[in-house]
């Protein structure tokens, strides 16, 4: 945003996608809760695009700036996944203005309306320039207009296609048996979820699970999105390894790096396994965690965000898959067929140990995230 379009703010009045803040409080969870709430129900309105304005008197509409208020782009997002379902694309932006520093968090209109309050499962929206809880029938209106609620079809603020590496996306078409070309690419992208268009700018945004799969460099735009690797065993490797890149890039190293670490008779698929189901079911909105594996003498662990959901049948417990129009295009394109026998694999782990050691699984719902615990490579050569 530059000063003129913000000037043009300054002249409108707040409603539906615009409000003006003299401050806010992060530092306080009665605040984060409210910066959690305003952007929430901005982003259920109508309307496209909406702004959250702060260092304005919103009456006067007095320039007061926000002083030494420690703000990020991070904090904001960390704040909207732990409390907003489903996260909101956000974007924030500093500008001088009348010599003092003014913050515009811009909420954009993306596809995953309605967005709900984690704490009281309250689904707000703007009356005016006052927020209020959705009625029913606005809440099933916003339902039937956004039939897909796949967090990986959320738009990423400021990512550019040109970040998409035109190859995966290619072979993941022509896997499908479609024909792609220059003059098509762009069309099949849309329409398969892998870019967003944004209806104001008319500018494209790569989608969360575009940049998971299809671009090798998505570390720019999520920089959760890594496999943390901590050696604790071996003295001449490196004793930290951070593994980034589209999903399946992440993988392949990952498996690589284990072959160096570990003894040659370690049940190295059972971990591989692991880290594979981590990297594909991951809770993807949780900005400020990575997955990470610990390799050391009495253990292995891998952790991975999110915990599991459990799905009760009748006769047995399975799990909710998250993820799944990213595990299609991973599926897709795996045309070694290394990752297609993936699922939460629990036996598999289990038995590659039998007679050499107990396999452990924590679901940690205070931490939200699971683990899986190995025994360490004592006695393995």
């Amino acid at each position: 945003m530059d000063r003129k379009k913000l000037t043009n703010l300054l002249k409108k009045i707040e409603g539906p996608k615009l409000d003006f803040k003299q401050y806010i409080q992060i530092d306080t969870d009665s605040g984060r809760k409210e910066l959690a709430k305003d952007i929430c129900a901005i982003a259920n309105s109508k309307g496209g695009r909406g702004y959250l304005i702060i260092g304005i008197e919103d009456k006067t509409k007095r320039i007061t700036g926000i002083g030494d208020l420690e703000l990020s782009e991070e904090k904001v997002q960390q704040i909207i996944s732990s409390r907003i379902e489903p996260p909101i694309p956000i974007s924030l932006e500093f500008i001088e203005y009348e010599n003092k520093k003014v913050a515009i968090i811009s909420i954009y209109d993306g596809p995953q309306k309605p967005y709900q309050m984690r704490d009281n499962g309250a689904f707000y929206i703007r009356r005016g320039s006052t927020n209020d809880t959705m009625r029913k029938q606005e809440i099933i209106s916003a339902l039937h207009e956004n039939l897909n609620l796949n967090v990986e079809l959320c738009p990423i603020p400021n990512s550019d296609v040109k970040c998409i590496d035109d190859n995966i996306v290619d072979k993941y078409f022509s896997n499908q048996g479609i024909e792609v070309n220059v003059e098509n690419r762009i069309d099949l992208m849309e329409n398969a979820s892998i870019i967003y268009i944004d209806k104001d700018t008319g500018k494209y945004m790569v989608t969360l699970g575009g940049l998971l799969v299809f671009c090798r460099n998505n570390n720019i735009y999520i920089p959760h999105n890594m496999v943390k690797i901590v050696n604790k065993l071996n003295k001449s490797a490196e004793k930290t390894v951070i593994v980034q890149g589209d999903l399946r890039s992440i993988i392949s190293e990952s498996e690589n790096i284990l072959k160096n670490l570990l003894p040659k008779s370690y049940p190295i698929e059972a971990v591989y396994e692991g880290i594979k189901n981590a990297v594909i079911y991951r809770d993807y909105t949780v900005f400020y965690k990575e997955i990470e594996v610990i390799i050391d003498y009495n253990s292995i662990i891998v952790t991975s965000p999110g915990i599991l959901i459990k799905r009760r049948n009748t006769n047995y417990v399975n799990y909710v898959k998250r993820n799944m129009w990213v595990y299609e295009k991973v599926i897709a394109l795996d045309s070694k067929s290394k990752i297609i026998n993936s699922g939460m694999g629990f036996k598999r782990m289990q038995k590659a140990f039998r007679n050499k050691g107990r396999v452990n699984f924590i679901n940690s719902i205070n931490d939200n995230e699971f683990k899986v615990i190995y025994p360490g490579v004592k006695g393995f050569k």
